[in-house]
């Protein structure tokens, strides 16, 4: 599903001046794909679960990453978001900011290209969670944690009822917030419609159809 979701919002990127660009060349789909096998077979067994690379060097060609480039950082955050929802799918955790940088490889010919993944702890790790009823944990560390349908969001969700930036939760001292930040369906807390609330043990935050049950450490 992730990397289908992928494709379709690559459908509506590349598209006008770009439309000719990927014709015949390397697709930044079979990137998705190989950015998502690093990360199965570099995953590693943690506290929650598997843990998996947060950081990925893509080494490209130069005409190919020329052909990337062009389109900005949007490509950058279209292959992040493929990885964040691989992640949320197989249940995988990161400890620390999803990160991805393009590289030129003269060396390299024409549609091949690298990859070289770490895992690189942030400066705090997470000490809270956001749990999916699957069993699924999104960590709640120092950075906001945007709840949405926009593919730069921490927590992704393929769901109409959702709005693009939907909510927030966010750390202030030793507490937890969730914000709602004008939805158009609101935020609710175990049921009850909220504009900002701070969390319980075991509060679950209801966005569109999906529920997510705050869990301290």
């Amino acid at each position: 599903m992730g990397l289908q979701q992928f494709e379709r919002r690559l459908e509506r990127l590349v598209e006008g001046a770009f439309a000719k660009a990927f014709r015949g060349q390397l697709q930044p789909i079979e990137l998705g794909r190989r950015l998502t096998r690093e990360m199965d077979l570099r995953r590693a067994i943690g506290i929650h679960g598997f843990i998996v690379p947060n950081e990925f060097s893509v080494f490209l060609a130069p005409e190919d990453f020329q052909r990337f480039k062009d389109f900005g950082d949007s490509m950058e955050r279209e292959l992040i978001a493929a990885v964040r929802e691989h992640a949320g799918r197989e249940g995988y955790q990161f400890v620390g900011p999803v990160k991805l940088e393009l590289h030129v490889d003269p060396e390299l010919s024409a549609s091949t290209f690298a990859i070289e993944s770490e895992l690189v702890e942030g400066e705090d790790r997470p000490s809270d969670w956001l749990v999916f009823p699957d069993g699924r944990r999104v960590g709640i560390g120092s950075e906001v944690v945007t709840i949405g349908r926009l593919p730069e969001c921490a927590v992704v969700l393929d769901d109409p009822n959702v709005s693009r930036r939907h909510a927030q939760v966010r750390r202030e001292g030793d507490a937890v917030f969730v914000v709602d930040l004008g939805s158009t369906n609101g935020t609710r807390v175990n049921g009850v419609p909220v504009r900002e609330h701070r969390l319980a043990p075991g509060d679950v935050i209801s966005v569109g159809t999906t529920a997510l049950r705050f869990e301290p450490s």
